[in-house]
């Protein structure tokens, strides 16, 4: 298998990577986001219902905002702990700004979940707008507590 080159998200010490937007990677004018809403490795998992009702929400949210025509991508990790926002052509700091508003949105929604009726979604039955608005919450003041960087936390910055 050494033929097979190591993928960037795996470069990455999960052991010191807390709640925060980080630039996981850019691909010519296309930036993945690591919207990380839990700390890896704790056992502080997302369950799906979590997951799933938080994209509905975040993806609506985000392709409605000043940034919908660049975004190419939201979803969640496998791992769950957090989200990929794939983004073309746009500013970190536009970005970060717009992750912020689309956290309030999400946390002060008030009507039906997005995307909540068996026409729109294989499976409805496992969102909940509560789970998607308490993690978007969570989420939010991990942000606010914090300036956003972008860049993944190293060994020798938690040394410090």
């Amino acid at each position: 298998m050494k033929d097979i080159p190591r993928i960037a998200s795996f470069e990455v010490d999960h052991d010191l990577i807390t709640p925060g937007v980080y630039i996981s990677r850019i691909d010519g004018e296309v930036t993945t986001y690591d919207l990380r809403t839990r700390i890896p490795n704790t056992g502080d998992l997302m369950d799906n219902a979590t997951m799933h009702s938080v994209e509905h929400m975040f993806a609506t949210y985000v392709r409605a905002s000043e940034i919908g025509g660049k975004v190419l991508y939201f979803g969640p990790m496998g791992c769950q702990t957090g989200f990929y926002l794939l983004v073309r052509d746009c500013d970190k700091a536009t970005v970060g700004r717009v992750i912020l508003s689309v956290l309030e949105k999400i946390v002060t929604h008030e009507g039906e979940m997005f995307g909540a009726s068996r026409k729109e979604c294989g499976n409805f039955a496992n969102l909940s707008l509560p789970l998607a608005k308490a993690e978007c919450k969570r989420y939010l003041a991990a942000l606010q507590q914090k300036e956003m960087t972008f860049t993944y936390p190293t060994a020798k910055e938690t040394e410090a």
